[in-house]
C-alpha cells in the first residue's frame, strides 16, 4: 500500500474554523483510503496558540522570498528528507507551495499533491486588513505559494470550477480534479423535530469566525436589514467577542457566542441561516454545516458558490437589503418547517464523505 505523507499547519485545536474542518476532512479522508498506518503527518508548526514576537518577525523577513508563517528553510530541510519514505506528499494548503518547488527542487520522485482550499492570493485579499503595514508583502506571497503550487505539484486540487477557471487564468494550469467542501456527517436527525414550525419570530443564526469577510457582511445585516425585521439574531463562531466589543452599540442586543465548542445546539434552535458573505474564495464551510444539519439557508452568491442550490427548495439566494428583508418577512408571513429535508438530502447527495469517496480514491491510485 502506498505511504503518503500529509503537510499540516498545525495540530487541530478544540474549536475548529472552516479551514480547519476542510484540512480535516482531507486527512480522514485520505487515512480511509490509505489506511491510517499509511499516512503521517508533518506540523509545520507543532503546537496550538498564537507565535512569539521573535517567530512574528521572522516570518515576516522570510514572506519576501515566499516563506509564509510557519514555514522556514529548516523544516523544509526536513519535510525533503522526511519525503524519501513516502510516495506522496499532500501539502494541505497552497500558501505552502514553497514546499513543494523545493521537494521537486531535491528530485523527490514520488507524487507531489496541493490542495487549493481557496485561491489563497483572493484570500489574503479579503481578509487582510488594509492599513495591515505587511500586507502587500503576504499578498505577493501568497500570490508567489499559489504559482508554484500550480508549477511544480504534480495533481493539484481545487474545490470547484470557480477557483479552477482562476487557477487556469492566473498561473495557466487547471486542477486536475476539483473536490468540493466536504464534512463528516455529525448531525443525527432523530435530534430535530422535523414537523417544528419556523417561528413568528423567527431566530437567524450568522455562523462565522472574526474575519474580514465575515465580520463586514454581519455588520451590513445589522444596518441594512435588522432594523426593518422582527427577528432574534445570534452570532457564533471563534473569536467574535472581538466583534462585540468593536460594534458594541450594534450589537448591543445581540447574543454573540464565541468559541463554542459543539455548535449543534444553535443549529438545532435555528430558523433561518443567514449568509451575508460579499468576499472570498473557495467554498464557506458554513454552508455546508448548514446542509448537513437541515437548515433554511438565505445566502449570498458569494456564500453559495459551489453548492447545487435549488432556489426556493434548498436555499434562498439574496444580493441586496431588499432581497434579504423580503425572504425573511416570507418566512414571518408564511412559517414553514424549521428542517429543511432538500437541504439535507442534498449535504448526503454531494458534501458527504461518503460522496466523495471515489475522488480521493481517484487522488491516490487506489
Amino acid at each position: 500500500m502506498s505511504k503518503l505523507l500529509f503537510i499540516q499547519y498545525r495540530p487541530f485545536g478544540a474549536v475548529m474554523n472552516g479551514g480547519d474542518q476542510g484540512t480535516k476532512k482531507n486527512l480522514d479522508m485520505l487515512r480511509r483510503v490509505l489506511g491510517e498506518e499509511n499516512v503521517d503527518v508533518y506540523y509545520l508548526h507543532n503546537r496550538e496558540g498564537k507565535s512569539s514576537l521573535l517567530e512574528y518577525i521572522c516570518g515576516t523577513l522570510l514572506m519576501p522570498f515566499g516563506y509564509f508563517f510557519g514555514v522556514t528553510p529548516h523544516n523544509i530541510k526536513a519535510i525533503v528528507s522526511l519525503s524519501r519514505g513516502y510516495d506522496y506528499v499532500f501539502i494541505e494548503r497552497s500558501i505552502f507551495g514553497v514546499i513543494a518547488k523545493e521537494l521537486k527542487g531535491a528530485g523527490y520522485g514520488g507524487k507531489i499533491i496541493s490542495s487549493f482550499q481557496n485561491i489563497e492570493v483572493l484570500y489574503m485579499e479579503a481578509k487582510m486588513p488594509k492599513h495591515l503595514p505587511f500586507r502587500n508583502v503576504a499578498i505577493q506571497c501568497a500570490d508567489k505559494n499559489d504559482r508554484w503550487s500550480c508549477e511544480y505539484s504534480d495533481i493539484v486540487v481545487a474545490l470547484n470550477s470557480r477557483d479552477n477557471a482562476e487557477l487556469q487564468k492566473r498561473y495557466n494550469r487547471k486542477a486536475d480534479i476539483e473536490i468540493p467542501v466536504t464534512l463528516e456527517d455529525k448531525c443525527s436527525v432523530i435530534k430535530f423535530d422535523t414537523k417544528q414550525q419556523t417561528r413568528k419570530q423567527p431566530i437567524c443564526l450568522f455562523l462565522g469566525s472574526y474575519f474580514a469577510a465575515n465580520n463586514e457582511g454581519i455588520v451590513w445585516f445589522m444596518e441594512n436589514i435588522y432594523p426593518h425585521l422582527d427577528v432574534e439574531v445570534k452570532i457564533v463562531g471563534r473569536g467574535m467577542h472581538k466583534l462585540k466589543e468593536e460594534q458594541a452599540e450594534l450589537l448591543r442586543d445581540i447574543e454573540v457566542i464565541s468559541d463554542a465548542p459543539d455548535l449543534a445546539p444553535y443549529f438545532e434552535d435555528a430558523d433561518i441561516m443567514v449568509l451575508p458573505i460579499f468576499a472570498g474564495s473557495g467554498m464557506k464551510v458554513k454552508t455546508c454545516e448548514s446542509l448537513m444539519y437541515g437548515k433554511n439557508i438565505i445566502g449570498t452568491d458569494e456564500a453559495l458558490e459551489g453548492y447545487d442550490i435549488v432556489e426556493g427548495v434548498s436555499g434562498w439566494r439574496c444580493n441586496t437589503a431588499d432581497e434579504f428583508i423580503a425572504c425573511i418577512n416570507d418566512f414571518i408571513n408564511k412559517p414553514r418547517k424549521r428542517y429543511n429535508a432538500a437541504a439535507r438530502q442534498l449535504y448526503m447527495d454531494k458534501y458527504s464523505e461518503q460522496a466523495v469517496i471515489d475522488k480521493f480514491k481517484e487522488l491516490c491510485g487506489a
